[in-house]
C-alpha cells in the first residue's frame, strides 16, 4: 500500500489501514494496460476508416444514380410558368369553390370559382395544373366526386375534367385508358411540379398521374417514357423521386 513497510503501519489506526488499503485496491481494480489502449485506439482508427470509406463510396454511387436520372430529364423553360412560380405564397387565391363550363362563340373554356368571387378561366386541363398546387387540385375533385356521384357528365368537357381527375385519383387498372396505352407512342411527358403531377400524352389520348402514386403502366409505356424524357421546368427532388420510382 503506496510502497508502506510494516514498522510504518505500527502506529496506524485500523481505519487509517483500512482507508490506505482500499485507496490501493481501488487503482489496481481500475489499471489498464497501456498496451489495451493501443489495441482499442487502433480498432478505433480503424472503424473510422472503414466508415469514411463507405461514406465515399456511397457518394460515388449517389453521384452515379444522380447523373443517371438527370440523363433522363429535359430542361425546358416556360415564360409563363416561371412567371406563376415567381408569385409569393402569401397571394395564393382563395380555396375553389365551384366550376362552370363558360362558352365564347365555338370554344368552351373551363371556368373556376374561387371563395372571394374571384374566377379564372381555363382552356384545357393541362393549362389548370401550371397555376394549381394540390390542395387546389384536391379541392376540384371533391367538387366533381360530388356533382357526379351517381350520374355521368354530357357536356364534353365535364366529362373530360371528370375522366382525367377520377383517372388521376381513383385508378383502376380495368379503366379503359389503361388498356388503350399497348401499343401507342409516348409523345410528351411533362412535370407540373407545383401540384406534383406528371402529364403522359399518347397517339390518341393523354394521362394526368400523381407523382407519388403507382398505376398500371406497362413496362414499354415506361420504357418509352424514359426515352422519350421527362420535361422539367428546372432540375428538382419531385422529379428524381418520380424517375426513381419508375426505374426501380
Amino acid at each position: 500500500m503506496e510502497r508502506k513497510k510494516l514498522k510504518d503501519l505500527k502506529n496506524k489506526s485500523f481505519d487509517s489501514i483500512q482507508k490506505m488499503f482500499d485507496r490501493a485496491f481501488k487503482r489496481v481494480n481500475t489499471f489498464v494496460d497501456f498496451k489495451t489502449d493501443l489495441v482499442e485506439g487502433s480498432s478505433k482508427r480503424a472503424g473510422e476508416e472503414l466508415e469514411q470509406e463507405r461514406l465515399k463510396k456511397q457518394k460515388v454511387d449517389d453521384d452515379k444514380e444522380t447523373t443517371k436520372l438527370q440523363s433522363l430529364m429535359e430542361v425546358i423553360s416556360d415564360e409563363e410558368e416561371v412567371a406563376i412560380d415567381a408569385i409569393p405564397l402569401a397571394t395564393k387565391p382563395p380555396t375553389i369553390v365551384d366550376w362552370k363550363i363558360h362558352k365564347e362563340g365555338k370554344n368552351s373554356y373551363f371556368q373556376i370559382i374561387r371563395a372571394d368571387g374571384s374566377s379564372k378561366m381555363y382552356r384545357i386541363f393541362s393549362q389548370m395544373l401550371k397555376s394549381f398546387d394540390r390542395q387546389d387540385l384536391e379541392d376540384l375533385y371533391k367538387l366533381v366526386k360530388a356533382r357526379y356521384r351517381s350520374t355521368r357528365p354530357v357536356e364534353d368537357l365535364d366529362f373530360l375534367l371528370w375522366n382525367d381527375l377520377k383517372t388521376m385519383f381513383d385508378p383502376h387498372v380495368e379503366d379503359e385508358v389503361w388498356k388503350r396505352q399497348q401499343g401507342y407512342k409516348v409523345l410528351e411527358w411533362k412535370l407540373y411540379d407545383s401540384c406534383g403531377v406528371h402529364f403522359l400524352r399518347m397517339q390518341s389520348m393523354q394521362i394526368y398521374m400523381l407523382v407519388e402514386k403507382k398505376y398500371p403502366l406497362t413496362p414499354p409505356t415506361i420504357t418509352d417514357m424514359l426515352n422519350k424524357k421527362l420535361q422539367v421546368d428546372y432540375l428538382n427532388e419531385m422529379a428524381y423521386q418520380l424517375l426513381k420510382l419508375l426505374t426501380k
